[in-house]
């Protein structure tokens, strides 16, 4: 419960960093590169919570996980010439320590993958922050209409570049993976 109510103040917190960030895009240009460092601080500071309480609940996993099966052991009643006394503990282990050390892989590709998310997410923002200042100082210094369409219609034209671009590499990625596996 206590564990359930720290992630959902870290994910308050995370959502409030986020308004914060929009707020500081607002100051005045010359607080603005001080507020963003602040609001980056804090979420490197919230990150790094966030990591200690992930830590703290797989340790926790693991005592009761060694608890319950510390409980089986004692529970157990082993007789002479029973086929179950053997226990392959150095392949048990070995197994174990595999599966921990990829369950620690995925969290840590789970963690690189949001955090990369988040990166793409704040680069969105701020290029469209600067996309509406170019058409701001763009009006202002009187540019025709049919200019902006063209770079509108290249902008347009340069997305579908990119998604085919994709596309192209996905393809060539499946290919080789095809053929050279």
């Amino acid at each position: 419960v206590v564990e359930n109510e720290i992630q959902a103040r870290i994910d308050n917190v995370f959502s409030n960093l986020e308004r914060l960030e929009i707020l500081s895009s607002k100051e005045p240009p010359n607080k603005r590169q001080n507020a963003k460092l602040r609001v980056d601080q804090l979420k490197y500071d919230v990150q790094h919570l966030q990591t200690a309480l992930r830590n703290f609940q797989h340790r926790r996993y693991i005592r009761e996980q060694q608890e319950r099966q510390r409980e089986e052991l004692l529970a157990r009643t082993f007789t002479t010439n029973d086929s179950d006394t053997t226990i392959p503990i150095d392949e048990t282990l070995q197994f174990n320590e595999s599966l921990q050390n990829a369950h620690r892989g995925m969290d840590d590709l789970i963690g690189s993958g949001t955090n990369i998310l988040q990166g793409l997410r704040d680069q969105r923002v701020t290029l469209k922050g600067t996309h509406k200042k170019i058409l701001d100082v763009a009006n202002m210094l009187g540019l025709s209409n049919t200019v902006m369409r063209l770079i509108e219609k290249r902008a347009f034209q340069d997305k579908y570049f990119m998604i085919g671009g994709m596309i192209l590499t996905c393809v060539i990625m499946f290919l080789v993976v095809q053929y050279l596996t």
